[in-house]
């Protein structure tokens, strides 16, 4: 039996489902889960609340937030630094500061292409926000983050399951590395795939100013309306890089067999084995 806990600090585009990867049909055994989420909110009160889920004892821990250096963050590794733990964020993305990461105990998976929402009052609501990050699932489902991710805490839980000692992941996941683990047999649908998720880690470059150095709402709003609108155009390459497999019926499928192997399937009518 394989106990995973984890934690939500605040918002990226991947926590809508990070917990759910491991489990799509909620059929598979040997595997138990815990999340405990703090909602949109990532300072340091939430990071203290998160103490909770040690009460789980779990046999690994996954951390997802953006910006795992902001306060909030640094202060809930320090809670969890003596578990296994990996920590699955936007950032770092500097090498000596990665390399910290590791020499404190921790795995990670540092995703440049989880795009950063445009989050300023003058331009940001309910609606934008919830469509904002559909798009982005389009993009980290469909151009193979959902499965680097899947792939990389399954070979974790393996470990678990079988009494061995735990090897964290280290990977920065760029959208080169990325499009490798999105399982593509036409290479135009593939192209479109790529293409999306380098908009995406674009996005981020756009919003960060917008968000963090920008003042005049006229520059707020031009700025945060052009990097959704480049989400937008990246989930449509998503979805047309998705029915270009569909259309030859060579969709990549990789569902969890019950007792928690991967099974693999491209037709639609085949049965996965």
């Amino acid at each position: 039996m394989a106990k995973i806990g984890f934690i939500k600090l605040g918002n990226l585009g991947m926590s809508q489902v990070i917990d759910l990867v491991q489990d799509e049909i909620a059929a598979r055994e040997g595997i138990t889960i815990r999340s405990f989420g703090t909602g949109p909110k990532m300072g340091k009160d939430e990071a203290a609340a998160t103490e909770e889920l040690k009460k789980f004892d779990a046999d690994f821990y996954v951390m997802i937030s953006p910006n795992s250096s902001a306060p909030g963050p640094t202060a809930a590794r320090e809670i969890y630094k003596d578990v296994p733990c990996i920590v699955i964020s936007d950032g770092p993305t500097k090498k000596e500061d990665r390399e910290a990461l590791q020499a404190a105990g921790f795995g990670y998976i540092i995703m440049t292409v989880d795009p950063l929402i445009g989050a300023k009052t003058e331009f940001l609501d309910a609606v934008e926000m919830a469509s904002f990050n559909s798009d982005a699932m389009k993009v980290l489902s469909t151009c193979g983050v959902v499965r680097l991710i899947q792939e990389e805490l399954d070979k974790v839980a393996a470990m678990a399951d079988e009494g061995k000692a735990l090897e964290l992941p280290h990977i920065l996941a760029k959208p080169e590395k990325c499009i490798e683990r999105a399982g593509f047999n036409n290479p135009y649908a593939k192209a479109k795939a790529l293409a999306a998720l380098h908009m995406a880690d674009m996005v981020a470059k756009i919003n960060f100013p917008a968000c963090f150095m920008m003042k005049e709402i006229e520059q707020v709003t031009l700025t945060t309306a052009a990097g959704h609108e480049m989400m937008r155009a990246a989930a449509q390459l998503a979805i047309d890089a998705r029915e270009i497999e569909k259309a030859n019926n060579s969709v990549f499928r990789q569902p969890h067999a019950k007792k928690g192997h991967l099974m693999t399937k491209t037709a639609l009518y085949e049965k996965p084995q």
